[in-house]
């Protein structure tokens, strides 16, 4: 059984409206209150697939309700610790005569530790019939950014490996705790390393490679880099791969999250390396091409696995 932690979920509330009046009324055309976060959307797609997965998040309020309704009429199994303060919410404005998004992201509630004592033991009864855990998404307040680190070490003591997608200081401080895998993406990974310039164009993958090796120094057994249209880099202890399915036009919102539900999977299951990155590319593209995160086509996803690639890249890495 896979464990999916998410912190943080969030009611995802989004307003589709025709030209947006920031001064004046609007009227949305239409809304939609989705239950979202990481978690969540990795959760969903390990459902979609047919692995046994078990999420356990933190929830509090009319919001956290909310998310706890729709996870129970999806029947993705699920162990929520109640909170006192109200799970926050993500607003998206999105006019559809510009195609532009506006975000608008509450902070997370504030947890306290009694609260987190209770998700602590429900956690640690969930790794005794665990084979791989997944912790994702950013940190509500009232938690430290060595959370993770102490989760993984947690589920290490279980025997459990544990796949980490987080950002920032979450990020940092995660990896003292030796997961698995981490997953970041370019932008995570450049804040990570203390790169703050652009990326060249077209993509230096010879300076991924370096960050993400970087990575691994501090205390990751495996990156993954998730790189939009430019597929997936990883560096191991077996070596190092690029993977690419052929590139899609669609939604890219939760296709990060359908990478890390297949590289849990890959994990599970023995893959190797490189049949993890081939079925994660895959996964990541027909996710990519559903209009609604944490959804796809079989019949995408048949596509982007004949088209994958995957290449080794050992001799790319400074000996």
């Amino acid at each position: 059984m896979i464990v999916v932690v998410s912190l943080n979920p969030a009611l995802d509330v989004t307003h589709h409206v025709d030209g947006v009046d920031w001064a004046g009324v609007n009227r949305p055309t239409q809304v939609r209150a989705v239950a979202g976060g990481k978690g969540l959307n990795v959760a969903r797609t390990l459902h979609a697939r047919g692995a046994e997965a078990l999420f356990l998040g933190l929830a509090g309020g009319i919001a956290g309700e909310a998310i706890r309704s729709q996870l129970r009429v999806s029947g993705i199994a699920a162990v929520w610790s109640q909170i006192a303060a109200d799970t926050r919410r993500t607003f998206a404005v999105v006019d559809t005569r510009r195609g532009e998004v506006a975000m608008f992201n509450e902070p997370g509630p504030a947890v306290t530790p009694r609260e987190y004592s209770r998700f602590l033991a429900a956690y640690k009864e969930a790794l005794t019939a665990c084979t791989t855990v997944v912790l994702s998404g950013s940190l509500p307040s009232g938690l430290d950014d060595d959370t993770y680190a102490g989760l993984i070490r947690i589920a290490a003591s279980a025997g459990v490996p544990a796949i980490l997608d987080t950002s920032g200081d979450a990020l940092l401080h995660g990896l003292a705790g030796r997961p698995a895998i981490v997953k970041p993406n370019l932008a995570e990974l450049a804040q990570a390393v203390g790169h703050v310039a652009g990326w060249p164009t077209p993509l230096d993958q010879s300076a991924v490679l370096g960050f993400a090796a970087e990575l691994r120094d501090r205390g990751a057994d495996a990156v993954v880099v998730s790189m939009a249209a430019d597929g997936l880099l990883a560096v191991t202890a077996a070596g190092a791969w690029h993977a690419a399915a052929p590139r899609v036009a669609g939604n890219p919102t939760g296709a990060g999250d359908a990478v890390v539900a297949a590289l849990a999977q890959g994990l599970t299951n023995g893959w190797s390396w490189p049949e993890r990155l081939s079925e994660a590319a895959a996964l990541g593209a027909a996710a990519a091409a559903a209009p609604t995160a944490a959804e796809f086509l079989d019949d995408d996803l048949a596509r982007a696995r004949a088209g994958v690639q995957v290449t080794d890249l050992e001799h790319a890495l400074c000996p």
